[in-house]
């Protein structure tokens, strides 16, 4: 600009030597100071002129918001690229929306991480104290909002995340701030927090609450540790009981049922092989009455083929002498 500014004062002065050197006659004191005035009024309307325009054009870059003013009142938003405003009217006040910005409650980390204590301590629910840090992640939702409802938006999310911290850590008891609740914590904290600046117009979103720590104070630190431990023994073994008990009833049920399913089989074959049994007495009982000697002597013969069959020794007596008579019937009946 200031470039452009300084050819247009250098074009003139070589457009008014030129015009000099034309006239023969020397130039007297007041055509000297009408000269000047001339040059100062042609300067002047240039330099407004150029102001205007440079002022009057003005980029958004991806992920910025152009909030225009226009006499100090909110006039107009501008998305990302090449815009105009009225010059010397308007004023711009470009804000990010994308960017996700963080506040930290009871430590501060900008060169090395110091503890503050009096944002940190907190009162639960039964009246025990705990130190409690947390990170705040926030963006701008609503530009407008942001710059003229707030005075203070970074302190005014500061002060109001620290309400809402003390406000939930305020009706959750100690050991489950300190072992299974800082989950809940998080997302009503969270909850909470956005209520809270929503009725304030700030037009701010939060995006995150974490917990940094939630621990006892130092005084009493290792006591809580012990008892923070002795419950997650607990809880771990009432896991590795459900484990087993997943384990072992599953088998059981498995056994339980295939001696079910055996017991059936069994059953039905001991049914099928009486069935079977009787069907045959039954053919050999109406076989024995056409002709029942016949019929007692084939099975009175079968029954012996049965007992006798292949014997290693047989042993009778001499009804005579009284004797005991061993019959070598193994070599007879040998193949």
């Amino acid at each position: 600009m200031f470039r452009l500014i300084k050819a247009i004062i250098d074009f003139l002065n070589n457009l008014d030597q030129r015009r000099g050197s034309q006239r023969s006659a020397p130039s007297t004191g007041s055509e000297e100071a009408k000269k000047k005035l001339k040059k100062f009024a042609v300067i002047l309307p240039a330099i407004f002129v150029i102001l205007a325009v440079l002022s009057s054009i003005y980029t958004i870059d991806p992920g910025e918001v152009g909030v225009i003013q226009r006499f100090g009142k909110l006039s107009s938003y501008s998305d990302p690229g090449l815009h105009f405003k009225f010059p010397f009217v308007d004023s711009l006040s470009k804000v990010n929306v994308e960017k996700v910005r963080r506040i930290e409650i009871g430590f501060r980390s900008e060169r090395a991480r110091m503890n503050v204590i009096q944002e940190s301590l907190m009162i639960t629910k039964d009246e025990n104290i705990v130190d409690a840090q947390a990170i705040i992640q926030w963006k701008i939702k609503e530009p407008g909002h942001f710059l003229f409802r707030v005075a203070n938006p970074e302190l005014t999310i500061k002060n109001t995340a620290e309400v809402a911290l003390r406000s939930v850590i305020g009706v959750t008891k100690i050991d489950d701030a300190l072992t299974t609740g800082r989950d809940e914590i998080q997302v009503r904290t969270k909850e909470f927090l956005q209520e809270l600046l929503d009725s304030y117009t700030s037009g701010v979103q939060i995006t995150d609450v974490k917990l940094q720590i939630v621990d006892p104070p130092e005084e009493v630190k290792d006591a809580f540790n012990e008892v923070v431990r002795a419950k997650e023994d607990k809880e771990r073994l009432i896991n590795e009981a459900k484990a087993f008990f997943e384990d072992v009833i599953p088998k059981a049920r498995g056994e339980a049922e295939k001696m079910i399913r055996e017991a059936e089989a069994y059953k039905e074959q001991r049914i099928s092989t009486a069935q079977g049994d009787t069907s045959r007495f039954n053919q050999i009982y109406s076989e024995y009455k056409k002709d029942k000697d016949v019929t007692w002597t084939r099975i009175y013969l079968e029954k012996l083929e049965s007992i006798l069959q292949r014997p290693k020794k047989v042993i009778g007596t001499d009804s005579s002498s009284g004797a005991i008579n061993l019959l070598p019937l193994k070599e007879v009946f040998k193949d």
